[in-house]
């Protein structure tokens, strides 16, 4: 009996902290547009005979992003709810694009870890863990960078071009807490705070 209540305790955490459940169904293409009367985690299907190949498919990441801003970058996210395809199968992906002297400054993904990929110029990446120690380095085209699940994060252009990366996520909505939105701080002082974390520019 003891066991089997071990057993049991042992699912629960496990459900409990794994990602996003699995699919119980081949595909679910978002049905986009549809309003449910049920709090679901995730969206309601498309009509499976409505379901084709372009609802796998999307261009919305080949063309750069806006980068005419204070923070000289953009960052747009496929999630399930703008990638159909994407539903329920615990994934999403977005492009990072930096100016020379652009950033993302400190964020953290909830309910995701971040894979980055660069696909070229030059970024300079990190995240802080738990014990308040930073781990960060520099990426160059083809490097891949992980930044572990809920941990706050940052990139940095660190060339003299433009910068442009991949990231994927075990999430269909890794969802973003901005620190500056959180605490009310402006987008300038919370740059600053990112860009001070940087101890090795000179590996720039």
């Amino acid at each position: 009996m003891m066991k089997l209540f071990f057993l049991i305790l042992f699912c629960a955490i496990f459900l409990t902290v794994s990602s996003d459940s699995d699919n119980m169904q081949d595909t679910c293409p978002t049905a986009q547009g549809e309003q449910s009367i049920f709090f679901i985690n995730g969206y309601p299907c498309k009509n499976p005979t409505e379901i084709n190949a372009q609802d796998f498919k999307s261009t919305k990441l080949t063309v750069a992003g806006d980068t005419d801003n204070y923070l000289q970058s953009n960052v747009t996210m496929l999630t399930a709810s703008e990638f159909p395809g994407l539903n329920t199968l615990g994934l999403s992906v977005s492009r990072t694009d930096l100016e020379r002297d652009g950033s993302v400054p400190l964020h953290s993904h909830p309910r995701s870890s971040e894979l980055l990929f660069v696909v070229s110029g030059v970024v300079f990446a990190g995240f802080v863990d738990t014990n308040d120690k930073i781990f960060q380095t520099v990426l160059r085209k083809g490097d891949v960078f992980v930044f572990p699940k809920g941990l706050l994060h940052f990139c940095l252009s660190g060339g003299f071009e433009r910068a442009t990366a991949l990231s994927f996520y075990n999430s269909q909505s890794p969802g973003v807490v901005n620190i500056g939105g959180v605490f009310g701080v402006d987008q300038e002082r919370i740059v600053n705070i990112t860009r001070s974390l940087v101890t090795d520019r000179d590996e720039l």
